[in-house]
């Protein structure tokens, strides 16, 4: 039987009976892990293995915040800390070469740090591209200003991880640049006109439309849907990530127990389905709100069906690496742009 179409966060570092047996009632697509899921490797292993064990599924998506900069669930100093994107844009501009080749090797090796934890999935890269008053939770996340430059070093970090056996998750799906709101507090509205968005916020995301998975984001476009955030929006998700960007990845919400959507927790599941998304991710691991969702999303079929498998049949064998090698290496890198947090 197919998986249920949404995402599940867990509590801490350890199943609880609880956990275990809403898991294999429920049997959601994939887990997602964050900082209070983790403590040490082994126990990250346990965790996942666990989740797995209980779901009956060995290739069951484990997703992952692991950017870099603000945003990374592994920490020393058990592992890295890798920069954040802006580090990548600074090489970029002295030679955009080796901004390319630093975020693609960079990538690699969160891809190796995930793997031999068997994590499969990790939400990067981002395509926002900010703008000048926009909210800090893009800020120095981002690869730019310019949608050209953000989209070039998304796509070489989507490449390093997808060559280290990771899938990306290409983010925030239409765009979340222009947000003067924290979504996680409240709901941002972008004003700006359509011609704009589809020369900047959108035209970053059309050449990684190829990538297998993408988040939406907690953001109302008022010049094409005055209404609905991008989330649930219908005529943002099937005429502008389907259509303009012309994504066809499996689509997941961004955490729909965040501030910027209203209504129950059913109720912006549901309507996050009916808008397009594919699955739901629910990230905080209350036990209460896991089971709401859980509730009231179905099994996946059809298209949704579709593009999960393809999704997971995306996933490569990981190249070879010489870890000592590629670490002092892509230290080196990082020290040709200005002063940042090394591996």
């Amino acid at each position: 039987m197919a998986a249920s179409a949404f995402i599940t966060g867990l509590s801490g570092t350890a199943l609880t009976a609880d956990e275990r047996v809403f898991l294999r009632e429920s049997d959601p697509w994939g887990m997602i892990l964050f900082a209070r899921n983790v403590d040490t490797p082994s126990q990250v292993r346990a965790l996942v293995h666990s989740f797995r064990e209980a779901v009956g599924r060995a290739d069951a998506p484990v997703l992952i915040d692991q950017e870099g900069g603000r945003v990374q669930r592994l920490e020393p100093p058990h592992w890295p800390a890798y920069p954040p994107g802006a580090a990548f844009a600074r090489l970029y501009d002295i030679d955009a070469a080796l901004g390319l080749a630093a975020a693609q090797l960079g990538a690699r090796l969160i891809a190796h740090d995930l793997e031999q934890l068997g994590i499969s999935v990790d939400c990067l890269p981002l395509a926002d591209v900010p703008v000048s008053g926009s909210d800090r939770i893009i800020g120095d996340r981002a690869y730019g200003t310019t949608p050209d430059k953000v989209a070039a070093i998304a796509a070489a970090v989507a490449e390093g991880l997808m060559d280290g056996g990771v899938l990306p998750v290409l983010k925030h799906l239409p765009g979340h640049g222009r947000a003067t709101v924290d979504s996680h507090k409240g709901l941002p509205v972008v004003t700006a006109d359509r011609a704009t968005l589809e020369s900047t916020d959108f035209a970053a995301f059309r050449p990684l439309s190829g990538l297998p998975m993408g988040m939406t984001a907690h953001v109302v476009f008022a010049a094409i849907d005055p209404v609905a955030p991008a989330t649930t929006s219908v005529t943002m998700v099937r005429e502008v990530i389907r259509g303009t960007i012309r994504f066809d990845g499996l689509l997941m919400s961004d955490d729909i127990s965040m501030g910027a959507l209203s209504g129950t927790l059913a109720g912006r599941s549901r309507a996050s389905l009916a808008a397009g998304c594919d699955v739901v991710l629910h990230c905080n691991g209350d036990l209460a709100e896991m089971a709401e969702v859980a509730g009231s999303v179905p099994r996946l079929s059809g298209d949704p069906a579709r593009r999960a498998d393809a999704a997971l049949a995306a996933r490569r064998r990981p190249s070879d690496i010489d870890l000592a090698t590629a670490r002092a290496e892509f230290a080196a890198m990082l020290a040709q742009g200005a002063p940042v947090s090394t591996v």
